[in-house]
């Protein structure tokens, strides 16, 4: 029989709960804007990185891609975004940022920049940078699922 470890000691449930909590912080800042962050980053990520299809922008903010596809729809609906057929692949769909979604992201910034000064005041400068650090190695370390035997 396998020892019982308390919930407390589970990394991914910490990491999830840490994630709530400053997804909700955030949402609470960027309210005003009319986006959530989830919102936002598409924005910014399609911002940088100009058109994207789902599955690529997905592998970038580490979404699954049917999870991505309900975030986009009210974006799409508000014509912060356009999706259009894929230009090197035409049965792929590729996603743009409209001029109202590059407005909206600008208007969104502002609150974006408050929520972030914010953490960092609360959390500390130096720990917000290598909490940034941490979680970029966290989401670049290929995690493997060993098999189990029956």
């Amino acid at each position: 029989m396998m020892p019982i470890t308390p919930p407390e000691f589970c990394t991914c449930l910490a990491i999830r709960q840490a994630a709530r909590h400053v997804s909700q912080f955030y949402d609470q800042h960027l309210a005003p804007s009319g986006l959530r962050i989830t919102q936002f980053s598409i924005l910014a990520k399609l911002k940088v990185g100009g058109p994207s299809t789902i599955n690529s922008l997905a592998e970038v903010l580490v979404m699954d891609p049917t999870t991505l596809g309900r975030n986009i729809l009210p974006l799409q609906r508000d014509g912060l975004i356009a999706v259009a057929r894929g230009v090197g692949d035409r049965r792929s769909k590729e996603l743009y940022l409209t001029d109202v979604g590059l407005e909206r992201l600008h208007e969104a910034w502002r609150y974006w920049a408050e929520a972030q000064a914010g953490f960092d005041a609360a959390f500390g400068s130096r720990q917000d940078s290598q909490l940034r650090t941490l979680m970029r190695a966290v989401t670049s370390t290929e995690l493997v699922v060993a098999a189990t035997e029956p």
